[in-house]
């Protein structure tokens, strides 16, 4: 199976609950980042260059179990920065687990091997394990020679462990579809448990212009979309048929709400105007009509997933649940 089915019994039922309780707007991915600190200094990452001045701030522990309990999402996504880097990692993992939380844990795979002794597998664990391109492009991409093979070795350590694996790669304007399918298939054969695959976000910070209009996305994803019968890939399908042109979708801003050290950042994951102390703040002050909308200019050219998958699992109808389910059960 692509995902656990612990994972939908438990999306099902947070899905199931909101529409009972006639909520219109409700988050179905927590994105947690304890702190921005990096290892790397990869050039498209807009985190790095927007938080400079606060790189040395972490959350605590507290703040971090408190916006678990605040968002009550099913999944809560650990990022960052490079999350290995945080003072609590494991101590935070053991919380929302024992809190019944499905974790993905997003890194870059240089701290990966050395750190695995610090974890436990679990079922409602993941690591997610972010990679660019096959060795050269990858590691030209986050300035590291070396990189890709270390991060290949922690993937290839976490799964003799025991451990669930996936990886995240982002597409930029200079990103090859033949490399990709190459790295594809090197991911494939490490046993990896799933591929994600998401066209990057143009960050106002990050000053070269690596990233794809969406006439440019849609040209790349009519191909990197017809791969899922030879890779494990778990992108939402419905999602890759949105990046391929063949599918309209709008925004959920709402979806994936961020917390990181400097509070609840709104509008969403990729855009920052303000920063809430609370989320029941971000969800009551937010214009989300006007983000929703597509009419900020920032919104322009952005197809990526954390903003388009969960319109996708909120307006879901019967048949496409039942696309989705045997699209999960084969692999």
């Amino acid at each position: 199976m692509r995902f656990p089915i612990s994972l939908y019994i438990s999306m099902t039922g947070w899905l199931a609950g909101n529409k009972l309780r006639g909520n219109e707007r409700f988050p179905l991915v927590l994105m947690l980042e304890p702190t921005h600190r990096c290892n790397l200094t990869c050039s498209g990452c807009g985190r790095i260059r927007e938080y400079h001045d606060t790189l040395s701030k972490e959350m605590t522990l507290e703040e971090c179990l408190t916006s678990i309990e605040e968002a009550k999402t099913p999944v809560v996504t650990i990022t960052g920065g490079e999350p290995l880097l945080y003072s609590k990692a494991p101590e935070l993992v053991r919380e929302a687990l024992a809190r019944r939380k499905h974790i993905y844990f997003c890194t870059n795979g240089m701290l990966l091997e050395e750190s695995l002794s610090l974890f436990k597998p679990d079922q409602h664990f993941t690591w997610n394990v972010h990679f660019d391109g096959t060795e050269p492009v990858h590691d030209l991409i986050i300035g590291r020679p070396g990189g890709f093979p270390k991060a290949l070795a922690g993937v290839k350590a976490a799964k003799s462990r025991g451990f669930r694996v996936s990886t995240n790669t982002t597409v930029y304007r200079e990103s090859s579809v033949e490399d990709l399918y190459r790295l594809f298939e090197q991911l494939t054969q490490a046993g990896v448990d799933g591929i994600l695959v998401a066209p990057g976000f143009s960050y106002e910070e990050v000053v070269r212009d690596v990233f794809l209009t969406k006439n440019e996305i849609v040209k790349k994803f009519q191909e990197i979309s017809t791969w899922g019968k030879k890779f494990p890939i778990i992108s939402n399908p419905l999602y890759l048929e949105f990046v391929a042109g063949k599918r309209s979708l709008k925004c959920t801003p709402w979806g994936n709400p961020t917390r990181n050290p400097l509070g609840w950042k709104s509008p969403c994951y990729l855009i920052t105007d303000t920063h809430y102390r609370t989320f029941a703040e971000l969800m009551e002050r937010t214009d989300w009509d006007h983000y929703a909308s597509g009419a900020d200019p920032r919104c322009a050219q952005c197809m990526v997933h954390c903003g388009y998958e969960p319109t996708i699992v909120r307006q879901m109808g019967f048949k496409d649940m039942l696309r989705m389910l045997k699209w999960n059960i084969n692999v």
